[in-house]
């Protein structure tokens, strides 16, 4: 309702593509328009416009960061590098939404949608009773750990400056171990539950909403932001250089809203705690993925805890969770020996699939998830 759907119509919603998102099926043309990679936007303002992976001129130059006297500069220039991507991107859908008004109509879904009919315009050009367009954020766990490190190991309690840590990655942290160490073991990390780093996560789900939301198309759609990154989160991580939260060069981003690999060490009632924090009713939905063991969730005491996480995330209004339920090493095993695993499936993004269908990237990330545990 929030998003402008009646009452009625809303009760009737279904998952409208397939994944995670929620839209009321047969009255909605509901199409996702790619990807936005949030930590690159926090790269290219760190490198006044410049990608630090091709070396490219792709943003633009919003002052030397060697120059910023505090967060706030930083926090600054991200706002600005953000809005600038945004507005390329937004340029580039409305492009393509016009290719699809006039060349590419879809005579059955109009026909089976509602409202196109009456309207007399094709599902494509805006003819169904809600118009909506999603631009789905990638790694907004990793933006938020690295603005955390700025802020409180560079301004607040000054152990590094802005050209170290700038300088650690862009040589992948080679001879910077000191700095690793802190930056990854001893700075406030997203999905603890702990108020410093989401209240930083609370400020970047509001700069996405501030530039993306409301954003008007050719058809007459509404712009929404949506946390679903499907596989672009290995891609966009394979394209980057290290990050400031200690994430090495061209490791894969995480997906969705999940925090960091190996950054999530409260357990899990934390980590959706802190996933709670994002306002995600305003978005088109928001794909969170935990990592159990057999063992965890195993016998009545363990399925008793994972519906209690379950019903709690969702009393706290989160939008989807879901689960692998196997060991790190049947993963290791099964790619030394995948002949053995035809039938290993695995949770992926919002969709599953056989395990020996994906890259070994992919099968990698999976890997690395946090595993997590209820406590005694």
């Amino acid at each position: 309702m929030y998003l402008g759907k009646s009452l009625d119509d809303a009760r009737a919603c279904g998952i409208a593509s397939g994944c995670v998102e929620a839209g009321t099926a047969g009255k909605e043309a509901y199409v996702l328009t790619g990807y936005l990679n949030i930590p690159k936007v926090l790269e290219l303002a760190l490198h006044r416009g410049y990608d630090a992976y091709t070396g490219e001129k792709a943003g633009i130059d919003v002052g030397d960061p060697l120059q910023f006297a505090s967060y706030d500069d930083v926090w600054q220039a991200f706002l600005k590098e953000l809005k600038y991507v945004v507005d390329v991107k937004v340029v580039g859908n409305n492009l393509i939404e016009r290719l699809y008004m006039q060349y590419m109509p879809v005579p059955l879904l109009s026909v089976i949608t509602d409202d196109c009919i009456a309207n007399g315009k094709d599902y494509n050009a805006g003819g169904a009773r809600y118009n909506t367009s999603y631009i789905q954020c990638v790694g907004i766990a990793t933006i938020t750990d690295s603005l955390a490190v700025l802020k409180q190991q560079v301004f607040e309690q000054r152990r590094f400056t802005m050209e170290d840590i700038i300088t650690a990655c862009d040589r992948d942290f080679d001879g910077d171990d000191a700095l690793l160490d802190v930056v990854l073991h001893h700075t406030p990390k997203y999905g603890n539950d702990d108020d410093y780093a989401d209240a930083i996560l609370h400020d970047v789900d509001r700069a996405l909403q501030a530039t993306i939301a409301g954003r008007p198309t050719p058809k007459g759609s509404k712009t929404v932001v949506e946390f679903l990154p499907t596989t672009c989160h290995v891609y966009f991580g394979q394209v980057m250089g290290a990050s400031p939260n200690g994430r090495r060069a061209h490791v894969p981003l995480p997906d969705g809203i999940s925090p960091e690999k190996g950054a999530d060490t409260h357990g899990p009632t934390a980590v959706i705690k802190s996933c709670a924090k994002l306002e995600q009713l305003k978005t088109g939905g928001a794909l969170l993925n935990q990592k159990f063991t057999p063992s965890v969730v195993a016998g009545p005491k363990g399925l008793a805890c994972l519906a209690a996480l379950v019903r709690s995330y969702f009393t706290m209004d989160g939008h989807h969770i879901q689960f692998n339920v196997v060991d790190r090493e049947t993963l290791l095993d099964a790619q030394r020996h995948p002949e053995q695993y035809e039938n290993l499936i695995v949770r992926v993004a919002g969709y599953s699939d056989y395990f020996n269908n994906l890259d070994k990237a992919l099968q990698d990330e999976i890997i690395n998830r946090t595993e997590q545990s209820f406590g005694a």
